[in-house]
């Protein structure tokens, strides 16, 4: 229900969009200077090619992250370590009201942990083998705690169906652009010429990182929500002591592939414009938050 109600709302403003395009006269305009081009129609083509892939990565979600990093699910407890994973990932969820995720170890030094999957009830949380066991138990909790949150507030959903939005409109307005270029810039009356096909790349990059811009910011925005949830989960100072032990690894190399970087806890802090790229806060702010500071 989450997902279609996402989807209609994001239908809706795709909608909304072509008809206030319509309404400025931005149609009228391009008709005026020979320019003859659907808009509706456009934008239909692109929403589907937008969403679709990111809805595709969404529900193969589990399987690229499992596939990727090696991890282990948890079906039969192995060692103490496993069993209280599984029985500390269950009352966790069940504090949150979702399902239990599948539990997971992934074979990596680096202290880290993600949460993946298309559905709050049927999700995936795993641990880095380094976390595991270097971490105080409590600190661990907290981590964990922190993905629960994510799972429970429909983060992967909500990130992916953002990215499709954008994906929408990097290629709707990327092919105006080079449309109206080739039309009305370059009086191209037969089919497309290179100038369409130069200008859409060229605008496509451009909007894109633009775009890009736009989905980190959500990404780390819902990193505080994620660790307001870890807090009220398991314990603020856990919550605190967890980020200030990622905070004294940050040296060591960030080893979740790129595509689950987005859903680990921690990210190696850029700087510069870089930062505007960044998928998660410096965890100096998201300390500061947890202690009632403005990040």
């Amino acid at each position: 229900m989450r997902i279609l109600l996402f989807l209609a709302a994001n239908f809706a403003i795709l909608l909304v969009a072509g008809t206030v395009l319509s309404l400025l006269g931005f149609d009228s305009f391009m008709a005026a200077n020979g320019v003859d081009l659907n808009l509706n129609a456009l934008l239909v083509f692109c929403a589907v090619f937008g969403f679709s892939g990111s809805l595709i990565s969404l529900f193969l979600s589990k399987w690229m992250a499992r596939r990727s990093t090696g991890t282990h699910l948890i079906e039969q407890p192995r060692n103490q370590d496993e069993e209280w994973l599984l029985s500390t990932v269950k009352s966790l969820a069940d504090e949150a009201q979702i399902g239990m995720p599948e539990v997971g170890i992934f074979p990596s030094d680096t202290s880290n942990a993600f949460a993946t999957g298309w559905n709050r009830n049927a999700a995936l949380v795993a641990v880095s083998a380094g976390l595991l066991a270097r971490f105080p138990r409590d600190e661990v909790r907290a981590v964990l705690a922190h993905e629960i949150g994510h799972v429970a507030n429909g983060d992967m959903v909500t990130l992916t169906l953002i990215q499709g939005v954008v994906n929408t409109f990097v290629l709707f307005f990327s092919r105006i652009i080079g449309h109206t270029v080739d039309r009305v810039i370059l009086k191209n009356e037969r089919g497309y010429g290179i100038g369409y096909w130069i200008t859409t790349i060229i605008a496509q990059m451009v909007l894109s990182i633009l775009a890009s811009m736009i989905v980190m910011w959500f990404s780390r925005w819902r990193e505080y929500r994620a660790d307001a949830a870890g807090a009220s989960l398991a314990s603020t100072p856990a919550m605190i002591g967890a980020l200030q032990r990622l905070r004294s690894e940050q040296g060591l190399p960030n080893e979740l592939p790129g595509e689950l970087t987005a859903f680990g806890i921690s990210e190696h802090l850029k700087e510069g414009a870089a930062r505007l790229f960044m998928s998660h806060p410096p965890l100096e702010e998201r300390i500061r938050a947890l202690q009632g500071q403005t990040p």
